[in-house]
């Protein structure tokens, strides 16, 4: 079969623009494989978990009788460590879990504010 030589310069550029294509499309277009897709779509449903849950952590810190002594523990923690601490306090395992998440336990500890004053009001000072 004869290929005329008109369709040569063609093919090339068909060829040349097909991958120029899939470069800008993968560095600045956004394409990604699917594997990709499916590792952020697994990462983003992980973190969309944890946010739900660190209301339910705050709540069981809440409504802990030993809070205050609790607290106490994880402020007297070393900053590394208080995410250890939180987790022994049982506030990051989570209702029907067998055990604490550190994830959770992280999240809940940068919304809970270790650092805060106690909560009893400070007495008025008289001046008079």
């Amino acid at each position: 079969m004869n290929i005329p030589e008109w369709f040569k310069p063609g093919i090339y550029g068909a060829a040349i623009g097909a991958a120029v294509l899939g470069i800008v499309g993968f560095t600045w277009g956004g394409w990604v494989t699917g594997g990709t897709a499916q590792d952020r779509a697994m990462a983003m449903s992980h973190d969309d978990v944890v946010a739900a849950m660190v209301p339910v952590c705050l709540d069981m810190a809440r409504t802990d009788p030993e809070r205050a002594a609790k607290l106490a523990a994880i402020r007297d923690a070393s900053t590394y460590q208080r995410r250890d601490a939180l987790m022994e306090a049982g506030w990051a395992t989570m209702p029907g879990a067998e055990s604490p998440d550190r994830d959770i336990a992280q999240a809940c500890l940068a919304s809970l504010d270790v650092d805060a004053v106690a909560e009893q009001p400070a007495s008025p000072v008289n001046d008079g």
